[in-house]
């Protein structure tokens, strides 16, 4: 009898589990969006510029918010707390208040003035324009749109979005601020990649702030951002560094010794991609040359021994997010390599950096 009620509470226990491990995923959407205030209410800066622990009260009347609404911030805080996000230090004996909140890595990147920021980032995928897609997710699955986005709007995000300046801003903003991040890897543990060359056109560049990093880090290297008329029309060429526009999928500038491409693939379907991967070899291999093209993007299921679970996540997170937005994917080796041959590259290398994403490069 003792065992088979032993068997009834095992089976009970994980029924728990299973509805708690329910709870949290219904309930996900409280993560971002609790960050998301508490970086509109500008509580990392406000912690941030008070340079020690800032007790509850200070930091409550520090906000300027109604006095009535103090202990429902103690509430937000002590999620953002428990998610890791702010931490909590004893203040000295003396103080009218036993602890007091400080940053942590995390909320030290949602500064506004950080050079890596990522409130940008949060901005752009909680507006009201990228999220409605998700609620079409379902009706995208019976119909033959390209992206839930075109089913929500109707149009394609980059023809819907560049007419809307909030979102658009923060997408660009998204990009450039990765970027830089980007770069500061490819500088410091990849410089090798770069060496020798004598020119670099960055496909995709956007307002060229890889570029520039990568002009000033190599002097001796022309770079190009190669973009669309309406993202690099008007910004000025600067010493080894100049803007060309154009349309990656009719041409792209020949004669580079290296084609960089950030985040450019992964928007993509297959044929476009195919089609821009032609043009970047015909580009490369132009006048003799035998270039190659350096890419930045996930590698789904790459086996680099330092990739943790909360780093798959994130991958295919993205992967979910260019499936609402773009009708691109996050793609693994064997389809990047399917990728490359087709385009008549001959061999790659993929090389594993800090975080999720990997360099790849191309040889014609």
């Amino acid at each position: 009898m003792e065992s088979q009620n032993e068997g009834h509470e095992a089976a009970t226990r994980r029924v728990l589990q299973a509805q708690t491990h329910g709870w949290n995923h219904i309930f996900s959407f409280i993560n971002s969006m609790s960050l998301r205030s508490a970086i509109e209410l500008n509580i990392p800066d406000i912690i941030h510029k008070h340079g020690k622990p800032m007790p509850l009260p200070l930091l409550a009347s520090s906000l300027q918010i109604q006095p009535s609404k103090a202990p429902h911030l103690r509430r937000l805080m002590r999620f953002l707390t428990h998610t890791g996000f702010f931490s909590l230090q004893k203040l000295p004996e003396t103080s009218d208040n036993p602890e007091g909140y400080v940053l942590t890595d995390a909320s030290i990147l949602f500064l506004k003035d950080h050079p890596f920021t990522l409130a940008p980032c949060i901005f752009f995928t909680l507006d009201p324009v990228t999220v409605k897609p998700w609620e079409h997710l379902p009706a995208w699955f019976q119909n033959n749109d390209p992206t839930p986005f075109e089913t929500a709007y109707g149009k394609a995000f980059y023809d819907y979005a560049s007419n809307v300046p909030r979102t658009f801003k923060n997408f660009r903003d998204a990009l450039a601020n990765n970027s830089k991040l980007v770069v500061k890897v490819l500088v410091e543990q990849c410089s090798d990649v770069f060496k020798g060359c004598g020119s670099l056109v960055d496909v995709g560049g956007n307002t060229g702030t890889m570029a520039k990093a990568l002009a000033e880090a190599f002097p001796e290297m022309d770079c190009t951002v190669f973009d669309l008329p309406y993202v690099v029309g008007g910004l000025k060429d600067c010493g080894n560094l100049k803007f060309v526009q154009g349309d990656m999928f009719q041409t792209i500038p020949p004669a580079a010794d290296i084609i960089t491409l950030k985040w450019v693939l992964c928007d993509w379907d297959d044929e476009r991609c195919l089609k821009l991967l032609k043009n970047c070899k015909e580009a490369v291999t132009s006048k003799g040359k035998r270039g190659k093209l350096v890419l930045i993007n996930e590698v789904i299921g790459d086996d680099k021994a330092d990739y943790d679970d909360e780093s798959v996540q994130a991958q295919m997170q993205f992967d979910l997010a260019l499936m609402a937005l773009f009708p691109g994917n996050e793609r693994n080796e064997k389809e990047w390599a399917h990728l490359f041959s087709s385009a008549g590259f001959t061999t790659y290398k993929i090389t594993p950096v800090p975080g999720i994403r990997s360099l790849i490069e191309v040889f014609a």
